[in-house]
């Protein structure tokens, strides 16, 4: 599947906030949008209001950089949540969250979630007792993920566990922090999604 591979600090610059992309760096001094807090081209900081839809794609956009999703999977997640009981924008967030990857990332066990797509594609993780290496894979409440055994003696995700020790994990998540285990309690609610999206508006643009 294609993917993202060019500078990620341009993303962020082109939504206009931190997407917290680059894990350590992004709470640092060397962050591109301490100094160059305007959209990447030639023309960035002379770019005119937005209009309604301007502001719904870029919601979109914004979401499917923030997840690390590319436009067909998000499509076919907004989809989903439009199949399912409730509101099809928190929906659409509480899929997004049930993602592998990001649960990984929430837990600490990566710096980014590039990062945890990366480990998890690594075959360091196991899923209810099972090997499993598909980021992109929904959990529900009640499943079990590890970091393999084999890999708690890697220095790299030493060195990530140590430096995300600090980090909270979220209430929907029950980790153990010995046995490097965690259990996915229920999938989130609205006000447990810390994400700076909205929802409503990428809503609006598929509504069209």
């Amino acid at each position: 599947m294609a993917r993202y591979t060019g500078p990620v600090c341009k993303l962020c610059r082109r939504e206009g906030e931190k997407l917290f992309l680059k894990g350590a760096k992004c709470y640092s001094e060397k962050c591109p949008m301490v100094d160059r807090n305007f959209v990447p081209g030639q023309h960035g900081k002379g770019r005119k209001k937005t209009s309604e839809y301007g502001l719904q794609l870029r919601a979109k956009q914004k979401a499917r950089r923030y997840y690390g999703v590319q436009e067909g999977q998000f499509h076919h997640y907004f989809e989903m949540a439009e199949k399912k009981i409730g509101v099809t924008g928190e929906n659409l967030l509480r899929i997004l969250e049930s993602r592998l990857d990001n649960i990984v990332y929430r837990l600490g066990w990566a710096n980014s979630r590039a990062e945890a797509r990366q480990l998890v594609v690594h075959n360091h993780f196991t899923l209810n007792g099972k090997k499993v290496n598909v980021p992109s894979i929904l959990l529900k409440a009640g499943d079990v993920i590890a970091l393999k055994s084999a890999s708690r003696d890697s220095v790299k995700i030493k060195d990530v566990l140590e430096a995300n020790s600090a980090r909270p994990v979220p209430q929907w998540l029950d980790v153990n922090k010995e046995t490097l285990e965690a259990k996915v309690i229920n999938l989130p609610a609205r006000e447990d999604i810390d994400a700076p999206i909205e929802e409503q508006l990428i809503v609006e643009f598929y509504s069209k």
